[in-house]
């Protein structure tokens, strides 16, 4: 499975931003996708998740409300839709795949996109 993601890009306080991630390849076989960011100096954090087969959702505490994450099976592709953004937002952004497990857990998502810098001024 390859990601390719994009949408990133400097927005005030209060804005918002839309990302995508396209997956090509063998994405019959895709069980989560999600969208981690890692801020300076921190570790990679999950954000959001979304099961492919029946869209069910689950999101870090930080971001409910906030975010929507969504996916368009058609074209193999998931958005992540973030409202009302916040300085401490501002993070590269990696969207990843997996074919089974959990969805939290950075580790048990063996494929990544590039990362897209997402900066949220104050």
């Amino acid at each position: 499975v390859q990601l390719q993601a994009s949408g990133g890009g400097l927005v005030e306080a209060g804005g918002s931003l839309r990302l995508s991630c396209a997956a090509s390849g063998r994405t019959f076989s895709t069980y989560f996708m999600a969208w981690f960011r890692q801020a300076p100096g921190k570790e990679r954090e999950f954000v959001a998740a979304i099961r492919w087969s029946d869209s069910m959702t689950n999101y870090t505490d930080s971001v409910k409300g906030r975010f929507i994450i969504s996916r368009d099976y058609a074209k193999n592709r998931v958005d992540l839709q973030m409202n009302s953004l916040k300085p401490e937002d501002t993070a590269v952004y990696y969207c990843a795949a997996n074919r089974g497990g959990t969805y939290y857990y950075r580790n048990e998502y063996p494929y990544w996109g590039q990362g897209t810098l997402v900066t949220v001024s104050s």
